[in-house]
């Protein structure tokens, strides 16, 4: 793989990334009009996506891709487990 291939295959990836926890939005929404949903799974989701941003900002040569496409999953994760209660 080129170069330019991974560069833009790590832009498609963190997109996508951002999309899925995106769509969390949709079940604090829910949450929000009564209709409560488990907030395990977006609790879980949230420790992560903590995880990953923080592994992208202290590796050496920060992986900034990695930080950013997580950093809706840490935000998103949390919102919609506290909404969920």
């Amino acid at each position: 793989m080129t170069e330019k291939q991974f560069k833009i295959l790590a832009i498609v990836a963190t997109g996508a990334s951002i999309l899925m926890y995106v769509t969390y939005i949709f079940q604090i929404q829910a949450n929000l009009a009564g209709h409560k949903g488990n907030p395990v799974q977006p609790f879980c989701a949230a420790i992560n996506c903590t995880l990953w941003v923080i592994y992208g900002l202290v590796k050496k040569e920060r992986d900034w891709a990695i930080s950013i496409a997580n950093l809706p999953g840490v935000i998103l994760g949390l919102a919609t487990s506290i909404t969920a209660l």
